[in-house]
């Protein structure tokens, strides 16, 4: 064992845990995450999908500083927002993505969002940091991992942010899963990566989905009605 490991303390433990926001978005009511480093006050803003200017509010009030936007997956009410909410930061900031959803980057796939109200600028944001399965990212002291779990989309990433909880985007919701019925996603996979890649998770482990309530990996392995735990 690493002897800094071994000194660590749980006040030094809970020191690293994240300061964790939700802003519900759009017509559909997407998670818009902010994950804050409570050291330095650097910030995450995962799935950005409408109502930019409530989520800049947010970080304006708290005077956080977005170091990265992350992307669970390319559907237009986790993204829609991305634009405006990089004009409002005035700073370059890196935008973070799996390359495989870069068809749902595209302006006619964005164009599906404007007919349910979410913004379709004249200039479209793409992902400039690509994301692999096992990539760490850094938010001032924090440490996220990245977990592929595609079905609902081929790109769709849950990220691990150590014993505090995991982000499943659109793969896992309490007591559902995401669509399977889109262009582009598959079924078989999304129960394959809720099987293996979330499933295997500390019970304990909270899970804050791209919709809807928080819940927790034990509580989806005994009652999440789509996937049984085998």
């Amino acid at each position: 064992m690493d002897p800094s490991e071994e000194a660590r303390s749980p006040r030094d433990e809970a020191h690293h845990n994240p300061d964790i926001e939700v802003i519900p978005t759009g017509t559909f009511q997407a998670n818009c995450y902010l994950v804050t480093c409570p050291t330095t006050g650097d910030t995450m803003v995962v799935d950005p999908g409408a109502d930019a200017e409530r989520i800049l509010e947010h970080i304006r009030r708290r005077s956080l500083t977005v170091v990265i936007i992350l992307h669970t997956h390319g559907h237009f009410d986790h993204i829609g927002a991305t634009e405006a909410v990089l004009a409002g930061l005035g700073l370059s900031v890196p935008v973070a993505a799996h390359p495989a959803d870069a068809y749902l980057y595209e302006h006619d796939a964005r164009a599906i969002g404007a007919q349910f109200g979410y913004a379709l600028p004249a200039t479209l944001a793409t992902p400039d940091v690509p994301l692999a399965d096992g990539d760490e990212l850094r938010v001032g002291e924090l440490r996220l991992r990245v977990l592929t779990t595609p079905g609902h989309t081929p790109g769709s990433i849950s990220l691990l942010c150590g014993s505090q909880g995991v982000f499943s985007g659109d793969t896992l919701f309490r007591r559902g899963i995401g669509r399977t019925d889109l262009t582009g996603s598959d079924e078989d996979a999304i129960y394959e990566s809720i099987l293996t890649r979330l499933y295997p998770l500390a019970s304990e482990l909270a899970v804050y989905p791209g919709h809807g309530p928080t819940t927790t990996i034990g509580e989806e392995r005994r009652s999440n009605p789509f996937v049984q735990a085998p």
